[in-house]
C-alpha cells in the first residue's frame, strides 16, 4: 500500500512510519505543521489536495482527527485513517466524523462510546502501542555515566498539569458554584477506574460555569456544541489531573527519593525536579533505569491507556500505574506491571517493589514480552487496516 501522512509532530509519528513501512507499504510524508504550528486548515487543504493529484494512495493516516483532511478525503473519496493518542480531540465534534470515508481509531473506550453513534461503521476503538526496537537500541548504547544520571528509585516524566490548567482562569468568588466543583473534584480524586464528574454535573452549573469563565471553549462553525462534556474533561479533567498529580508527588515526596522529568513549577514540592527530559535519547533511560516508573493517567483519558504506560514497558521499566478500566483488557497487575487505587496502596506497593528488586525485574520482564508480542506497532497497524478495510480480524 502507499499511504500519505499528514504529520504534526505527534512523538509517536516515526514510530507509526517504521510500523507502516515493516508491514511493506511505501509512506510519503506531508511535514508543514511540525514547522509551522500557525498553519491554517485551508493552507493544509492546499498541501493534501497538491499531494493527491500528484499520486495515487491507498488512504491517508493521521494522528488524531482532523475535519479538513476528512472533508478533502470525502472528495478525492479515499480512506482517511486517524488514531487519537490524546483526550479529549476537540475536533471529534466535527459534523466531519459522520463522512463515509473516514476511518475513525480512537484509543479511549469511553472516547469510542461516545462518538461512534454518529458513524457505527467508520469509527473504532483500538488501544495504543510502542516500539521496543526503537528503545532497545538507546538502552544498549547507555554509557556509565548515563546509567547513572537516570537511575533513581521513584521517576515521573510529564507535566504536573499546573501550568496548563484552563480551570484556573475561573473568576468566581466561593460560592456555592465553586463549593460544588470542589466537592466533586476532591470525591473523583479519591476514584479510579470511574470518571463520574460529567454525568453530575446539572445544567445550571454548566451554564454558570461557562459564563463564568473567561473563555470558555466555544467551537467553529460545523461543530457539535456539548458544554458538559467540555467542562467536564477540557476544564476539571485537567484540574483534577494537577491535583492528582501534585498529591502524588507530595505523597510519595516525603518519603522517598523521586525524580521529576519536568517543565511545571515544582516549588514546595520535595523531589528532585530533573527538568525536561529529551524524548528519543533520554526517556527511554529514565524508564528503564529507574526502580519505579509512574503512570498518572490524565483525568480525561477516562477508561483508556495512555502513551507513556506503553512506553515505559517496551523500555522493559517497572510501572506503578493509577486503576484504569481498560488495564486489565490488556495487562495482568502483578505480572507485567502494578496498579494502585489508593493512598494506602500506592504506599504499601511502593515500599514492597523498591525493597524487593527480583520481583520488580520479573515484572518488568514480563510486561515487556507482552509489550513486545502484542503491543507493537506493526501488530496494532495490522489491526487497524484489518478494521478500516472490512478484513477478518488478524
Amino acid at each position: 500500500m502507499k499511504i500519505l501522512f499528514y504529520r504534526y509532530g505527534s512523538i509517536c509519528e516515526p514510530d507509526i512510519i517504521d510500523g507502516f513501512c515493516e508491514l511493506g507499504n511505501e509512506v510519503v510524508t506531508i511535514t508543514e505543521e511540525i514547522y509551522n504550528k500557525k498553519l491554517l486548515p485551508s493552507e493544509g487543504v492546499a498541501l493534501l489536495n497538491e499531494a493527491l493529484q500528484k499520486a495515487s494512495y491507498d488512504f491517508v493516516f493521521s494522528i488524531n482527527f482532523y475535519p479538513f483532511i476528512s472533508e478533502v478525503c470525502n472528495i478525492f473519496q479515499i480512506r482517511y485513517l486517524c488514531w487519537t493518542v490524546d483526550s479529549p480531540v476537540m475536533e471529534l465534534y466535527s459534523d466531519s466524523i459522520r463522512n463515509p470515508w473516514n476511518r475513525i481509531f480512537l484509543f479511549d473506550r469511553a472516547q469510542y462510546n461516545e462518538f461512534s453513534r454518529y458513524n457505527p461503521s467508520c469509527i473504532f476503538h483500538l488501544p495504543l502501542a510502542s516500539n521496543p526496537t526503537r528503545w532497545k537500541k538507546v538502552i544498549s548504547s547507555a554509557t556509565d555515566d548515563d546509567i547513572s544520571r537516570f537511575s533513581g528509585d521513584i521517576s515521573f516524566v510529564g507535566s504536573l498539569y499546573t501550568e496548563k490548567c484552563p480551570y484556573d482562569r475561573l473568576k468566581k468568588e466561593p460560592g456555592y458554584l465553586t463549593g460544588y466543583l470542589e466537592g466533586i473534584m476532591a470525591a473523583q480524586l479519591k476514584v479510579y477506574g470511574y470518571n463520574f464528574l460529567e454525568e453530575i454535573l446539572p445544567d445550571s452549573i454548566v451554564e454558570e460555569f461557562r459564563n463564568s469563565l473567561e473563555g470558555f471553549y466555544t467551537p467553529p462553525t460545523g461543530f457539535r456544541r456539548n458544554d458538559r462534556a467540555t467542562m467536564a474533561q477540557l476544564y476539571l479533567g485537567a484540574k483534577v489531573t494537577a491535583m492528582e498529580r501534585l498529591w502524588l508527588m507530595q505523597t510519595l515526596g516525603s518519603k522517598y527519593s523521586v525524580n521529576l522529568y519536568t517543565a511545571s513549577d515544582t516549588t514546595g514540592l520535595s523531589v528532585h525536579n530533573c527538568g525536561l527530559a529529551k524524548t528519543l535519547t533520554e526517556m527511554p533511560l529514565i524508564f528503564h533505569f529507574s526502580k519505579i516508573n509512574l503512570n498518572p493517567t490524565a483525568k480525561s483519558i477516562q477508561t483508556g491507556l495512555p502513551l507513556r504506560l506503553f512506553d515505559v514497558l517496551a523500555c522493559e521499566g517497572f510501572l506503578l500505574t493509577n486503576y484504569q478500566s481498560e488495564l486489565t483488557d490488556y495487562f495482568t497487575p502483578g505480572q507485567e506491571l502494578e496498579c494502585y487505587t489508593g493512598e494506602d496502596d500506592l504506599l504499601s506497593k511502593t515500599e514492597y517493589y523498591l525493597t524487593h528488586e527480583n520481583d520488580r525485574k520479573e515484572i518488568a520482564h514480563n510486561g515487556y514480552l507482552a509489550l513486545e508480542k502484542y503491543h507493537n506497532y506493526p501488530e496494532r497497524l495490522l489491526q487497524m487496516i484489518s478494521l478500516a478495510y472490512g478484513l477478518d480480524a488478524i
